[in-house]
């Protein structure tokens, strides 16, 4: 295996040239949304210049070259999951959609009052909601497991509340706020002990490493394009076949059908029966190639380089002083939340956009773990493969600019 040249990939992203006040930008707010390579922002343009049809409904050259194209996308997200059939991958507009869709879709025919619904301290707001929308619903109860002050999840609390009435564990692969990869596999096979679905949130695993849902088990996986060198607005949702096929429609529409009277209706097969109207075809055709480029990098090498760049902002973290990590977990993704002094998350964001550098800020739709440690927010700082050590660098320089204002 040869030398990855991570300057030559990092030249690949055209808005790393970005200057921000007379500084270089250095973005950090990978968690939020990554950033697209050449390849693939060429790619969305050269659809709507020389492609641009609808799709799965015309016979003519264009509209066949963009089903094509985009039916192509299905076969490569299948391969990056090592999904056993296509008809497994359900395309929607992001990970947010996908859990609507199996909490409103699964949760309507399964969960009726008294059923039990397991999350966790941990999850984004998207995995918080839907879930409560559909036990206010079916009166269906909400249980979660809490947080351990180093941010991992606490099992042993996680074991006593799976019983016969538990119907679905819905949980995060990796914590967006406090980088934490969670057991899944453990997770999974306990909650399978007693008979219960599992719906995990990949969104912030996909991009960093290697996802097998047929190793993980689980019944449904859902993640975001745009957290994958991709475009916004396109997600993907993979569930087990046959709790698919037995599944209602969630939206009606064109091309989610069989026939259509006003005597009554069939629905399409797997997968169209969840993809109602007409989808983001640019965004999906484009996902196709930011797959493609992930995989030409190889994930095993992505997982490595982001590991490096973390264990390279940790040893330039230890110089600082007066410095409250939140979530330190030893398995744990590329993402650094901390809080500097006294400071308000918000005024450090401001001052460190000074300099040029993009840090998310606030509870990164993350409540209940701001909740849990007593505080108002954190500053976020999520790291990519294509990011370098002079990022760092502005960063932990920025952070002595941002105590050295407010002292």
């Amino acid at each position: 295996m040869g030398t990855t040249d991570w300057s030559h990939i990092r030249s690949q992203f055209p808005v790393l040239k970005t200057q921000v006040n007379g500084y270089a930008l250095s973005y950090l707010d990978n968690g939020a949304s990554s950033q697209m390579p050449a390849s693939v922002i060429t790619r969305l343009s050269d659809y709507h210049q020389h492609e641009h049809a609808n799709i799965h409904r015309g016979v003519h050259h264009l509209s066949q070259t963009a089903t094509t194209t985009y039916e192509q996308t299905r076969s490569l997200v299948k391969d990056f999951l090592n999904a056993e059939s296509l008809e497994q991958v359900i395309f929607t507009s992001g990970t947010t959609d996908s859990i609507n869709l199996v909490a409103q879709s699964w949760g309507s025919s399964n969960l009726s009052a008294g059923d039990e619904i397991i999350l966790s301290e941990m999850e984004h707001h998207a995995n918080i909601v839907p879930w409560q929308m559909i036990a206010q619903k079916t009166g269906a109860i909400i249980k979660v497991i809490p947080l351990l002050d180093n941010g991992e999840l606490d099992l042993e609390v996680y074991a006593t509340l799976l019983n016969e009435r538990t119907k679905m564990v819905a949980l995060v692969h990796v914590s967006n706020t406090l980088g934490t990869v969670n057991p899944v596999s453990e997770i999974i096979e306990m909650a399978k002990n007693v008979g219960a679905k599992v719906l995990i949130d990949g969104a912030q695993a996909t991009p960093h490493m290697m996802v097998d849902v047929q190793e993980l088990g689980a019944d449904f996986y859902t993640f975001s394009a745009h957290k994958m060198c991709g475009p916004t607005g396109f997600g993907v949702l993979y569930g087990n076949k046959s709790l698919l096929e037995s599944m209602p429609p969630y939206r009606g529409g064109g091309d989610m059908i069989d026939k259509v009277s006003f005597s009554g209706t069939t629905y399409n097969d797997l997968p169209y029966k969840f993809e109602a109207g007409t989808p983001p075809i640019a965004a999906g055709i484009a996902f196709g190639e930011a797959i493609r480029y992930l995989n030409a990098i190889g994930m095993d090498k992505i997982a490595q380089r982001e590991s490096d760049l973390l264990a390279y902002a940790m040893d330039g973290f230890s110089s600082l002083e007066h410095i409250r990590f939140i979530g330190t977990s030893s398995n744990k993704t590329s993402v650094i939340s901390f809080l500097i002094d006294n400071i308000h998350p918000t005024d450090a964001g401001t001052i460190l956009d000074k300099f040029g550098i993009a840090v998310r800020t606030g509870h990164h739709c993350t409540q209940p773990i701001m909740e849990r440690y007593g505080i108002p927010g954190t500053i976020r700082a999520s790291l990519s493969f294509y990011n370098n050590e002079t990022d760092i660098d502005s960063l932990i320089n920025g952070i002595i600019e941002t105590q050295s204002f407010f002292n």
